[in-house]
């Protein structure tokens, strides 16, 4: 009888699989994150956000952000840490910006951004995933924190705009990613 009972507590523990694991069903990287989401005391929109949060300074809807930043500023289709990553309008058209924190690997990024939820509230750690065929950063799924998992829908990206103290370092250097 006890060895029937230790079998199933075993057979019962490997099933469980690894405790706090830090990738979930998606292949979500959650190690050393806290998604989150801050209610500012003033509603806030993506674009004057990401414009604080990054240094780059342009200014219109987040949609304009990809042909403006022509002028100025260096843009690849490769996340880097402090750059802006520019979505397409889908529903509102409108777009939206989000500003890299971390460089997870080649398919994970996490970001910072607000009024995502149209609630102008502040978005942190938010895990993005790299969902394109090709690894290119043009489709990409992003976390939905109050459900603690990885969001439905997937968003069109035009590219990532990086912020000018990082163009010095960027010129010649192929992208890593």
């Amino acid at each position: 009888m006890r060895i029937l009972i230790v079998s199933v507590v075993l057979f019962v523990a490997a099933c469980a699989g690894p405790p706090n694991s830090s990738v979930n069903s998606h292949g979500v990287q959650l190690a050393g994150l806290n998604p989150r989401i801050l209610a500012p005391s003033k509603p806030l929109q993506c674009v004057p956000y990401a414009r604080k949060q990054s240094g780059i300074r342009i200014f219109g809807d987040a949609w304009t952000w990809w042909s403006k930043a022509d002028r100025e500023f260096a843009k690849g289709a490769h996340p880097r840490r402090g750059a802006v990553m520019v979505i397409r309008g889908q529903k509102s058209r409108r777009g939206h910006l989000a500003v890299v924190t971390k460089v997870v690997n080649s398919r994970q990024i996490v970001v910072e951004h607000a009024n995502w939820l149209n609630r102008g509230r502040i978005h942190l750690d938010t895990p993005v995933l790299d969902v394109s065929a090709n690894n290119d950063w043009s489709a990409v799924r992003v976390w939905y924190t109050p459900g603690r998992q990885l969001g439905t829908s997937t968003y069109r990206v035009d590219g990532f705009i990086y912020p000018a103290a990082h163009v010095a370092a960027l010129e010649g250097q192929p992208d890593l990613l």
